[in-house]
Formats: C-alpha cells, sequence, structure tokens
C-alpha cells in the first residue's frame, strides 16, 4: 500500500452545474464521493462494514460508513475538519453524508484558543460548539459548550482548569458548572508520579480515587457515599493477578504469559461467572484475541495493521445463535 502526499494544499474540485441525475448514473455515486473526499483528504479515509446476526440486505445491510480526517492553514490559523458518511449506490450524494465538523485554532496574547463546531448533515438548522482557551504561563486553561440553532442559542457547560507545581508534585484545580442544569462541582487532582489522587465534589456527591503504584504492584481505590471497590494488579514475571473487590462484588483474573506468542487470561467472579481470554500473536504481528464466557457469547477480534475486525457470536448452552461482524479499514485513494 503506499500514499502519495501533496506537495501543495489540497483544494476541492470544481462540480458542474447539472439539472437531473439519471437513474443509471447511480451505481457511480459511491466512486463519486469516494473520489471527491480522496481528492481533498490530507489524511487516509476510513472505511467500516458491520454485519448483524449474519444477514444483510444488499450494501445497505452492511451499514458502510466512511469517516475522513484533513488539515489546512491559512495565515495564524489551524484549520482541521472531517465527516462521516454513508457509502451506498443512491443517485442522491447530498443524502450520503451523516456528520460534519471543522475546528480552527491560533494563538492570541499568549493564549492558545481553539473552535470546533459539529453539525448533522442531514439537519444543518443546529450545531454544537466547543470553545477552549489555554495560557501555560500562568497554567490556565477554560472551557465552554454550547449549541445554535434548533430550538434556540443556550450555553451548556462552563469549566475552568488551574495547575500548580508544588515540591515535585502537581496539583490541578477544575471548577465545573452545568448551566442547563445549574449544577457545579469540583475536581481536585494531585500527582507525584507514584501516586495520583482525584477528588470530585458537589452539594450532593462526593468521590474519591487514589492509585498508587509499588514496582510491580498497582493499587487503585474507588470510594464514594454509595459505593467502594479495591483493584489490585499484580504482575510477577509471565504471571499477572488482578483483584477487584467491592460490597456487591468480587473478580479476580489470572494472566499467563505461555511464550512469546500465547497469553491465557482466565476470570473468575463471586457470582460463579467464568470468562476465558486467549490473545495470539500471529506471524506478521498482527493480534488475534477471543474471549469465551459460556452460554453467554464468544468474540473475536483481529488486528492486522489497516484491517480491524470484530465478532460476536451470542451462545445458548452449546448452540450459537447468531453472529455480529464489525470489518474496518483504513483506505488510500
Amino acid at each position: 500500500q503506499r500514499t502519495t502526499q501533496a506537495s501543495h494544499q489540497p483544494t476541492l474540485p470544481s462540480i458542474p452545474h447539472t439539472t437531473s441525475i439519471q437513474p443509471e448514473t447511480m451505481k457511480f455515486s459511491v466512486l463519486a464521493l469516494a473520489t471527491l473526499i480522496g481528492t481533498a483528504a490530507a489524511s487516509a479515509p476510513k472505511l467500516s462494514i458491520s454485519l448483524t446476526d449474519g444477514n444483510f440486505n444488499g450494501v445497505d445491510g452492511l451499514n458502510p460508513t466512511l469517516t475522513w480526517e484533513g488539515a489546512a492553514n491559512s495565515g495564524d490559523l489551524d484549520i482541521s475538519y472531517g465527516l462521516e458518511s454513508d457509502v451506498r449506490p443512491t443517485s442522491d450524494i447530498a443524502s450520503l453524508p451523516r456528520s460534519v465538523w471543522g475546528k480552527v485554532k491560533t494563538d492570541v496574547s499568549g493564549w492558545g484558543v481553539s473552535a470546533r463546531a459539529d453539525v448533522d448533515a442531514q439537519d444543518m438548522n443546529s450545531a454544537d460548539f466547543e470553545v477552549d482557551a489555554d495560557n501555560s504561563e500562568v497554567d490556565l486553561a477554560l472551557r465552554l459548550t454550547a449549541s445554535a440553532g434548533g430550538s434556540g442559542n443556550a450555553v451548556k457547560t462552563i469549566e475552568a482548569t488551574k495547575g500548580l507545581d508544588l515540591d515535585g508534585a502537581r496539583v490541578t484545580i477544575n471548577p465545573r458548572y452545568n448551566v442547563a442544569d445549574e449544577q457545579a462541582d469540583v475536581v481536585l487532582g494531585y500527582n507525584n508520579d507514584a501516586t495520583d489522587v482525584k477528588l470530585t465534589a458537589s452539594a450532593d456527591s462526593q468521590e474519591v480515587v487514589v492509585s498508587h503504584k509499588l514496582e510491580s504492584t498497582g493499587i487503585k481505590l474507588t470510594a464514594s457515599a454509595e459505593s467502594q471497590e479495591v483493584e489490585i494488579d499484580h504482575q510477577i514475571d509471565n504471571t499477572g493477578i488482578k483483584l477487584t473487590a467491592s460490597a456487591d462484588n468480587q473478580e479476580v483474573t489470572v494472566s499467563q504469559q505461555i511464550n512469546d506468542r500465547d497469553r491465557v487470561s482466565p476470570t473468575l467472579t463471586s457470582n460463579g461467572d467464568l470468562s476465558v481470554e486467549w490473545e495470539r500473536t500471529l506471524e506478521d504481528e498482527s493480534k488475534l484475541t477471543a474471549t469465551l464466557k459460556p452460554n453467554d457469547s464468544l468474540d473475536v477480534e483481529w488486528n492486522d495493521g489497516d484491517w480491524t475486525a470484530n465478532v460476536n457470536m451470542p451462545i445458548s448452552g452449546t448452540d450459537i445463535t447468531g453472529a455480529n461482524v464489525h470489518v474496518k479499514r483504513d483506505i488510500v485513494f
């Protein structure tokens, strides 16, 4: 596979005016869309297809989806953009795009400012916006999310993050306010490499997450008024042991690296559920992972560079009751 990058900025090809599209041109609509996107793209589009319950009715049943992103510069502005589109035979190319987004970044008086808009391509009457500003000198970041059009213009959320460096440790203070719900909280963070603490507090609830690393052992504690959970992860040579425990459930996973290419990881829960994961590294360094949950499902994932394939097969007793397949591949035009 070979990708050729042009040295000049990509431009959209001009489209001649037509008064109608004849039915016999339907089969060329997918190719036309791919050519249009490929001409403007600075990066390779990604194509994915899915198959549910082992059946499909024509191309539409495969749910083919094309995603693409590109970037350009204009003076002091860094511009990025992308879209997600159906890929199916149709005489109406305008009906193919699902969503479109664009983002602009620039520097203003020491502040890095960016604004992003996301639009439903089939309903151009409204858009969602994200505006971010950060200043590394004062260690401060601001974020605002909003929507416009449709039922009206409205600010959704406002938040700020202030960072402090104290005796080799990193402290962050992140107040947040949800305008629609009129709810406010604050997230306090502390990190000194070996220990990470995150406290989230509002008028109604509080939660703390503490993680600590001791050589080959990691410990994580999550506690709130409603629940508490501890997670311990320990590695001994080729064997890993992970224990997750709460008041309602306990789970242990033992991961064994059998050889350079095979790893087996059984998991047992306190309610008697058992699952086994097998990961195999193939000759070309691609990976095949299979997870069996008796009387529930068999999941298989194959990752081979540009290709990613996932198969989910529900199991009832000894019978496989169907197959859900999802395949994704990076493609270059």
